[in-house]
């Protein structure tokens, strides 16, 4: 069973084993309790656990970019993959997202990034098709989803 919770600080060693190989314990453990606020940069951010039968799976997250727009992230472990964990927990995170009040969500995919493009799609969102640069100086296509 797929689920979405807390992070809770007790799930540091296995994001620091899993995710984040650089980072120590206690920087982990900062970041926990931020992602608990559930803002970041005055908007509205959470970044929850992905479980597979109560195991951490990887981590789903939700940024609100207006009143109205959010964007989803997902982010599976290596040797999870593959499972069908990253479409159950985006679902998951959809209906979050529009009980919050969110009707759109807008998600920037690297071009390059098979997997996430066939997810998006997997999931009802559509795409232009059009490459974008992005802050970062990535190409990205855009992918939209209607909340209603």
């Amino acid at each position: 069973m797929v689920s979405l919770r807390q992070f809770t600080e007790h799930d540091a060693a296995v994001i620091r084993e899993k995710w984040m190989f650089t980072a120590s314990t206690e920087e982990i453990c900062r970041m926990i309790k931020e992602w608990k606020s559930r803002t970041f940069e005055g908007k509205y951010f959470e970044m929850v656990a992905l479980t597979a039968n109560d195991a951490v799976v990887g981590c789903v997250s939700l940024y609100g970019k207006t009143a109205g727009i959010a964007s989803v992230g997902v982010e599976v472990f290596a040797g999870e993959r593959g499972k069908g964990y990253a479409a159950e927990g985006v679902r998951l995170m959809l209906e979050n997202a529009k009980r919050l009040g969110y009707r759109i969500i807008q998600d920037q995919v690297s071009a390059d990034n098979a997997a996430s493009i066939a997810l998006h799609k997997k999931l009802g969102f559509e795409t232009d098709g059009y490459l974008y640069v992005n802050a970062r100086n990535r190409q990205v296509l855009l992918f939209l989803l209607c909340l209603s």
